[in-house]
């Protein structure tokens, strides 16, 4: 029993990290500056009064991640499977970055 346990275990892929973003005029606060390579659920909270977007983009890389548009009050979502580096995040709405929002995130190997 204790062998089919640890087989059961090991089969198991670990849990997502979860990522808060809060958006306002002019900022981007995140809950986690670090986190593990793999799979990442971020919420994009837009507490600001202006409408707010999410953009992240390894350093180096050409992908960008998004999260889509969110009105004041409004909680955008989505699942993005990171690899290990360093990370620009920022509104991408016209003049917002250069505003100030913007943000970093290290994602480091399992």
């Amino acid at each position: 029993m204790i062998a089919t346990l640890a087989v059961g275990l090991a089969l198991v892929s670990p849990a997502p990290a979860r990522m808060l973003v809060t958006a306002d005029e002019w900022s981007l606060v995140s809950s986690r500056q670090r986190i593990a390579a793999g799979k990442l659920e971020i919420q994009l909270y837009n507490r600001g009064e202006d409408r707010h977007d999410l953009a992240a983009r390894r350093v180096g890389a050409e992908r960008t991640f998004r999260i889509a548009e969110t009105r004041p009050g409004q909680l955008g979502e989505a699942t993005w499977r990171l690899k290990p580096g360093r990370y620009r995040l920022w509104c991408d709405l016209p003049g917002h970055r250069a505003a100030g929002m913007r943000a970093s995130l290290r994602v480091r190997r399992r």
